[in-house]
């Protein structure tokens, strides 16, 4: 690919079709040109969900939040990682697609509740490079994004997700307006990834952090969590912080390595990807006390396709 400055990967977004080549204009938009902002919204996506009594109470059952959450933040970003970067259709993507219906197919959720999950992964981290990025999106990546997961839920066996980008923005505000509100279990799930968030600093910054991620939080968040706001001059602090990082990227070269499967900070696998599959991530099966109400009827998972080979 010819040079073309800081923008060269805009520059090829520009020329791909974002339907036909959407996992590609995907691929490149989180694995160069923001994987730390794709991060940050995609670790706000699931805390958004956790605003959903239906969902937040499964969590809260199953117990892995509270006995396991780095496991489970690894295995979830690790998962969408390697279909991000070699594509759902691929043989590392198939193997991850598996593993993810796998333990989905395990537990008695709504086909609403799954749509709203998959919306938050569209919308969310366009609302953040908004707000956010060094440059906004353009409307190859917003499109591309849409039919990605679009296509990701197809082969989770996720029902009605709508065939237009608006149709499902739509639909993800109409769920929220019609099930936010707090709940216990709502709580209980966002303290323990707040814990999570924090355990990543060291002891003395912990508090900060915790402010930190307050800050980012919206209103209505933080109503269904039951948290107070951050102080003003933490929200502050944190928005600047944010832009001036943007302002600073904006003079950066072109990436030229893809972040996606780089994970060093995944505290779960170290030396991740050498030595694993995507076959040996996700979450064990449900505990033996859970209330049966929370287990789903036994029933075939959705194809994603031949068995693919391993390279062990």
């Amino acid at each position: 690919m010819a040079d073309g400055g800081r923008h060269r990967w805009l520059r090829r977004i520009e020329a791909l079709d974002p339907v036909r080549d959407h996992h590609e204009i995907y691929r490149i938009s989180i694995g160069y040109e923001f994987p730390f902002d794709y991060q940050r919204a995609l670790e706000l996506a699931l805390l958004r969900t956790y605003c959903v009594p239906s969902i937040s109470a499964l969590l809260d059952a199953t117990g892995e939040f509270r006995l396991r959450a780095q496991r489970r933040y690894d295995d979830t970003a690790l998962l969408m990682a390697e279909m991000a970067e070699h594509g759902y259709d691929s043989p590392r993507g198939r193997q991850a697609l598996k593993a993810i219906n796998r333990a989905h197919h395990r537990y008695a959720i709504s086909n609403d509740d799954m749509r709203y999950v998959l919306s938050t992964f569209v919308y969310e981290p366009i609302d953040w490079l908004d707000r956010f990025g060094w440059r906004r999106l353009h409307e190859h990546e917003r499109l591309a994004a849409f039919h990605y997961y679009r296509a990701v839920g197809a082969r989770m066996g996720i029902r009605d997700v709508p065939d237009d980008f608006d149709a499902f923005l739509d639909f993800k505000r109409e769920y929220e307006r019609a099930t936010f509100r707090y709940d216990p279990s709502n709580q209980r799930i966002a303290a323990h990834t707040l814990d999570l968030f924090a355990s990543w600093y060291p002891r003395p910054l912990r508090r900060a952090a915790r402010l930190g991620v307050l800050a980012l939080l919206p209103a209505e968040l933080r109503a269904a969590f039951g948290l107070p706001a951050a102080p003003r001059w933490v929200s502050a602090v944190v928005t600047y912080g944010l832009r001036g990082r943007a302002a600073a990227v904006r003079l950066m070269p072109p990436r030229g390595t893809s972040r996606l499967t780089i994970a060093p900070d995944n505290r779960t696998y170290p030396g991740y990807p050498h030595g694993y599959e995507p076959s040996d991530l996700g979450a064990p099966p449900p505990p033996p006390d859970l209330d049966p109400k929370w287990l789903a009827r036994p029933v075939p998972p959705p194809s994603t396709g031949p068995e693919p080979p391993t390279d062990r």
